[in-house]
């Protein structure tokens, strides 16, 4: 089923003026260096603590883990570069959906976070798993800190 959800999300709504935006915002989100910023435009300390914890916590998951990125072969390749080879958690949504919950919790910032981490598998870098994942760890990182 993952498989088939990504496929889906690889394959359906592709125009290139969004996958150009798609790739846009997923690099804005590389290790959480948007919600970095708007953190510290904001001099939110919390938060920049929370963004932070949420990504060490992704990476430590992510090297017991080690799950590959997803293979649709050669003809649905990837649509982004990805710093590892490591696939779970999502760190885009773990420290996007940590984020929004420390900035403040609104509609609007939940939004932006889901947008962020469905870009992950639309991209063909993520299983849809991997982004549920790194959702829920975020949350959870930002709900104990």
């Amino acid at each position: 089923m993952d498989r088939a959800l990504l496929r889906l999300l690889r394959t359906r709504g592709h125009p290139p003026a969004l996958e150009r935006a798609a790739q846009l915002y997923a690099r804005a989100g590389e290790n959480g260096v948007l919600w970095f910023a708007i953190a510290v435009l904001a001099r939110n300390r919390r938060a920049i603590r929370v963004i932070a914890s949420a990504l060490v916590a992704n990476t430590a998951i992510k090297q017991v883990a080690r799950r590959p990125r997803p293979d649709l072969g050669p003809r649905l390749g990837p649509l982004a570069a990805t710093i590892s080879s490591r696939s779970y958690p999502s760190a885009h949504a773990a420290t996007s959906f940590a984020a929004a919950g420390a900035l403040g919790a609104s509609p609007p910032l939940y939004a932006a976070a889901a947008a962020m981490a469905l870009t992950r598998p639309y991209l063909g870098v993520h299983y849809p798993s991997d982004v549920v994942a790194g959702a829920l760890l975020g949350w959870g990182v930002e709900r104990l800190s």
